[in-house]
């Protein structure tokens, strides 16, 4: 596994990092226990060596979660980012310098650390990154030492570039994968060019790229592919990327084609994203440890060639943009 470092001024992270949402047990079938913290050890012996959770995945239990498997651990070091700003009382207009603490001070208490590697913001109203007060609150806290480095996960281009404008911003997530390519114009040169690294969720759009769903294949009840795949609930972006999901299997089937021989349309989607020397990592979930098997195999591959990125960049003009829906 090769490592990248997280920003001008952060600390180094694997190219493939792990998404915990799905530890949180909240939504779709749900991950056991036991097979939470067998996703984690298959995760750090492929050399992941990043995970990033939440305070509201599964109401912290994500964050035990991993607490839990840090407390047994004895390897090379990880980091853990986490997130404030969705939880009950918080969202949408409940921040406030105490509600920070308070979440902060939770997290390290699930987590079992002294400090928090990286906190950020998670999805906030815009409004509040405009008005700035809650990246003052971050700045006092890290310079208290109850966390390192603090960043945010964004929806939107515009929110990325009001983020870039604050001293100290570690790191930006956002959306980025064959489905969603705005970003490569403006926001990741902006980015690079102020020594803020990427963190880069959903590089499958919630599995679309796996390319192994088509029309007829259901999700359970409380998955937010079904209950959020036309934005009832959040952002639609969050959920395959904001395509209709018959139109995404489609757009896979056709990008199946496109892969180099040899190369699933997944391992070429997750190498087009590291190919971006702004990107950080990326954080693809995992539900079982084989899934952490295929994806850590990305940071192994080979570039892709000029010519299959200008392709899959002609791709997404002509086929894909028209589609997306929700901020982007």
């Amino acid at each position: 596994m090769k490592t990248r470092k997280l920003g001008r001024d952060g600390f180094d992270v694997s190219e493939v990092g792990l998404g915990c949402w799905q530890l949180g047990a909240d939504w779709g079938e749900g991950v056991r226990r036991d097979i939470g913290l067998e996703i984690l050890t298959t995760a750090v012996g492929q050399g992941v060596r990043f995970f990033d959770t939440a305070d509201v995945y599964g109401d912290g239990r994500s964050e035990d979660l991993i607490g839990q498997f840090l407390r047994h651990y004895d390897g090379p070091r990880i980091r853990i980012a986490t997130k404030f700003g969705r939880a009950a009382g918080v969202y949408p207009d409940g921040y406030t310098e105490d509600s920070l603490r308070r979440g902060v001070e939770a997290s390290r208490a699930r987590l079992g650390v002294e400090a928090l590697d990286l906190v950020q913001l998670h999805c906030i109203p815009t409004e509040v990154m405009r008005q700035g007060a809650i990246f003052d609150w971050l700045r006092k806290l890290q310079a208290e030492g109850a966390i390192r480095h603090f960043g945010a996960s964004v929806e939107t281009v515009e929110e990325g570039l009001l983020c870039l404008e604050q001293e100290g911003l570690l790191s930006l997530q956002v959306i980025f994968n064959l489905y969603r390519q705005k970003l490569v114009t403006e926001l990741l040169p902006q980015a690079a060019a102020k020594g803020v690294g990427i963190i880069v969720r959903l590089p499958l759009a919630s599995g679309l790229l796996s390319g192994k769903f088509t029309t007829e294949t259901a999700f359970a009840e409380t998955d937010h592919r079904n209950y959020n795949r036309d934005g009832a609930a959040f952002n639609v972006g969050e959920t395959f990327a904001g395509l209709p999901f018959d139109t995404g299997v489609s757009l896979t089937e056709k990008l199946k084609a496109m892969a180099p021989a040899g190369m699933t349309v997944a391992k070429m989607a997750q190498r087009w994203i590291l190919d971006h020397p702004a990107v950080s990592t990326i954080i693809p979930g995992a539900s079982s440890p084989d899934q952490i098997l295929r994806n850590a195999a990305a940071s192994d591959l080979p570039p892709l060639g000029k010519a299959l990125r200008d392709d899959l960049a002609a791709f997404y003009e002509a086929e894909v943009k028209a589609h997306i829906r929700g901020a982007y």
